[in-house]
């Protein structure tokens, strides 16, 4: 071949993967054309080239990116080797679509190849007669382990919990211990403890790692074994039990059912999770929109929205009722129709500021009976001190600007009663849901609006018509 003739190119040689993420961490625009390009093309050493090697975090970000149509045959082009540990990184809506058009034999391998409690997060969005059939189809034992935790209500310790774990006898010692840990294959790929059982199953307690790892071969399990003090019940709220991980910096903790027998361990990676997932809850409570995600359907979203929109609406009625109240007196002061709307804002931002500290604070458990009075008053000294000052900065503005001092006055006067009202409110509102049970998060935003529209109104108006209107 002469030094001058052009080497024809390989057409078997993969083109270069795009990078996964730019430079703000995004995933880049030319990585998801690229695997979607394949997906459509139905090449699947193309995808997994691509995609084979992603944690599943990063696989859920990708389906997430995907177009609808192209998430399902993203799955079945990666056939055996896709895990399905990364459906549980994408939203709800968007795992659904996925397992509802994948074939069943091919969800059941999948979940077999899951964590248990993984694979009950997968199965239990699922409506009842598919989530049967996946498991009627799953061995007797994984079926058995998934249905259990599936029978605990959700957002308990019993749906969070891993069904699989080590537990020995109190009576071996450390080296037969270590020699089970080395000739079994079927044990969890992760854990941090071992825990010490009675032939009941009824739990003694628990040794962790490094402390086998340091005792003699010769000693028993129950001369280094701790008695469990953080049991954690099957039944309780995944919300009390992230909090016993925070206070207690826990890595794991044993889940036993009401005769106290071992049925699993909650991990840290769980807790992490339900704190993630509690906090997103609060949020969309705080605004009322409910559990929707931004993969919901349009009319999903405005069915979840509409109910608190309605009594949004409600609540303005009537702060506009007032405002109707004192008609004469606007038409009398044009001035008042310009300035109202500042007493309002005012009251309604420094509401919502204190309602998303107590909200907040009530549920971490940091505001309780014990310490109720003295953060009320804490807040009402806030709101009369910010109040006070805002009353003299809007007071000044609201003379100077119409060239009455008289109207300042007035502005300063409702701005110092409606920022405390808004303090009495964002603290007083949320306490009293939470003692009746309902949750605070869920209805004290338009409770607290309510009260500073309506009081930001009546004492502006009313203290302009008695004051300015003689």
């Amino acid at each position: 071949m002469a030094d001058n003739e052009p080497i024809a190119p390989d057409d078997n040689v993969e083109p270069a993967a795009p990078p996964l993420r730019d430079e703000d961490g995004d995933l880049s625009y030319d990585f998801v054309a690229a695997v979607t390009e394949a997906v459509e093309a139905g090449d699947a050493d193309r995808v997994r080239a691509l995609a084979g090697d992603l944690h599943e975090s990063d696989m859920g970000d990708l389906i997430e990116a995907m177009h609808a149509e192209d998430r399902a045959p993203f799955v079945r082009l990666f056939g055996a080797e896709f895990d399905f540990t990364a459906l549980t990184e994408v939203d709800e809506t968007i795992r659904v679509q996925i397992l509802e058009e994948l074939p069943t034999a091919t969800v059941v391998e999948g979940v077999r190849e899951m964590d248990s409690d993984d694979a009950v997060y997968l199965l239990e969005d699922l409506d009842e007669a598919d989530k049967a059939e996946i498991l009627s189809q799953l061995p007797f034992p994984d079926r058995l382990a998934l249905q259990r935790s599936l029978d605990y209500p959700e957002e308990t310790a019993g749906r969070r919990m891993q069904t699989d774990f080590i537990a020995v006898p109190p009576f071996w010692t450390v080296g037969q211990t270590i020699d089970y840990l080395r000739d079994q294959d079927d044990l969890p790929e992760e854990f941090f403890e071992i825990y010490v059982i009675d032939p009941g199953f009824r739990l003694l307690g628990s040794v962790s790692l490094n402390r086998i790892l340091r005792a003699a071969r010769p000693t028993r399990i129950n001369e280094i074994m701790h008695e469990n003090r953080h049991l954690v019940s099957a039944t309780e709220d995944q919300e009390e039990v992230a909090r016993l991980f925070e206070r207690y910096n826990l890595i794991s903790a044993a889940v036993v059912d009401e005769g106290e027998r071992l049925v699993g361990v909650i991990t840290v990676d769980d807790i992490l999770d339900v704190i993630q997932a509690e906090a997103e809850e609060d949020i969309r409570a705080m605004a009322g929109v409910g559990d929707e995600e931004i993969s919901d359907s349009v009319l999903y979203a405005v069915r979840t929205r509409w109910l608190w929109l309605v009594v949004n609406l409600g609540t303005a009625m009537l702060a506009s009722s007032i405002i109707g109240i004192f008609g004469a007196s606007i038409e009398q002061m044009v001035a008042l129709a310009v300035l109202m709307p500042i007493v309002a804002s005012m009251g309604g931002n420094a509401g919502t500021q204190t309602m998303t500290v107590a909200v907040r604070a009530i549920a971490t458990r940091d505001l309780d009976s014990n310490n109720a009075w003295r953060i009320i008053g804490r807040e009402v000294l806030v709101g009369l001190l910010n109040g006070a000052s805002f009353a003299v900065i809007v007071g000044l503005v609201a003379a100077l600007w119409f060239q009455d001092p008289m109207l300042g006055a007035v502005m300063g006067s409702a701005l110092i009663i409606n920022l405390l009202a808004a303090a009495l409110a964002g603290i007083l509102i949320p306490l009293a849901l939470d003692r009746f049970d309902v949750d605070p998060a869920v209805a004290s935003g338009v409770f607290v609006t309510m009260v500073t529209d309506t009081v930001g109104f009546f004492a502006f108006l009313g203290l302009a018509t008695w004051i300015l209107m003689k």
